[in-house]
């Protein structure tokens, strides 16, 4: 998770671990990974880009003998996935709560 921290994704310039964007993660005992990823909005055009770079950092992060990466376009993302520091580095960059904004807007879902 401390390598995925320094993948950013291309539409809100935090990392996807704290914007919520890993869905699941795993290593079985063969040193296979799987990893099931979001993204901020199903339309983003560098969604490839993305996986390729989530691949890369598990190959530089584990000694992992395989890596699988699924994007997952079908759960849509909300801000209420964010941990509490993407929360507070969203509000430093851009000066404001994303979540609160999103709860005002639709509810707390």
């Amino acid at each position: 998770m401390d390598g995925l921290r320094e993948v950013y994704d291309p539409e809100i310039p935090i990392d996807i671990v704290n914007l919520g964007l890993i869905y699941e993660l795993t290593i079985n005992d063969a040193g296979e990974v799987y990893i099931r990823v979001g993204a901020t909005t199903p339309s983003c055009p560098v969604t490839d880009d993305l996986v390729y770079t989530i691949e890369q950092v598990i190959k530089e992060s584990v000694n992992a003998k395989s890596v699988k990466v699924d994007l997952d376009l079908e759960t849509g993302w909300t801000p209420l996935m964010m941990t509490e520091e993407g929360r507070e580095t969203f509000k430093r960059k851009y000066g404001y709560d994303i979540v609160e904004m999103w709860r005002l807007q639709q509810g707390d879902q």
